[in-house]
């Protein structure tokens, strides 16, 4: 098994190789954080880790892909391509939760504790675990001040949970996600038969972008 894992669904744009055998099963991995450059740097990325393995594309057997929650322009591109890559090469495409890749980075095995990433608009993507490997909960969009009750006392991880220190007390690494957490978590499921996610958007909420008000659709006669 050889599993491609990417994500953008936070500003990191992340790669990885992973050879499925165990956690630290990682063979090559990329990652750069730039919100605005999701579609400039994906793919580079890719063939980035694919020459530092020394692989071809084709040798892939399984791509995994996170697929949020996060905003809608960025989540798109890397959802896009790798459901590109599965048909091209013939391969399953996996769908694994962003923060659920983040929760099994940070390593806290007894919970509970909280991940949040930046959701824009004064407000955290969040979901809550027991362990690294246990959402309980989530996940969600709010804002801060809204769940600060729920959260309170508790671990927090993310960026989102970094940015707003009054509401996550505890703040704890890793800030993104790496596709290299993504990759070992999808690996440990797999081997245990479990079914993952359709790589489908965790949106959460409508894209930013919106038509205007009162707009005139405008047709040749």
């Amino acid at each position: 098994m050889l599993l491609l894992a990417l994500d953008t669904a936070t500003p990191a744009v992340t790669v990885a190789l992973h050879d499925g055998t165990a956690s630290f099963g990682t063979v090559a991995e990329s990652s750069q954080v730039d919100a605005r450059r999701h579609g400039e740097l994906l793919l580079p990325a890719v063939d980035r880790v694919l020459a530092e393995a020394g692989l071809r594309l084709d040798a892939v057997t399984d791509v995994v892909v996170g697929v949020g929650p996060g905003p809608y322009t960025g989540l798109r591109v890397g959802l896009m391509t790798a459901d590109t890559f599965g048909l091209a090469l013939g391969v399953p495409v996996h769908g694994v939760c962003t923060l659920d890749g983040l929760a099994y980075a940070a390593g806290i095995e007894n919970g509970p504790f909280v991940v949040a990433t930046d959701a824009r608009r004064k407000e955290v993507y969040w979901a809550r675990y027991e362990d690294a490997r246990t959402r309980v909960g989530g996940p969600a969009v709010d804002r801060p001040a809204d769940i600060a009750e729920q959260v309170a006392g508790l671990p927090a991880v993310g960026a989102g949970a970094a940015l707003y220190p009054d509401t996550f007390g505890d703040v704890r690494g890793p800030e993104h996600v790496s596709a290299a957490a993504l990759a070992a978590l999808a690996a440990e499921r797999l081997a245990a038969g479990e079914e993952l996610l359709e790589p489908r958007p965790l949106y959460l909420r409508r894209p930013d972008a919106q038509v205007p008000k009162n707009y005139k659709v405008v047709t040749p006669k």
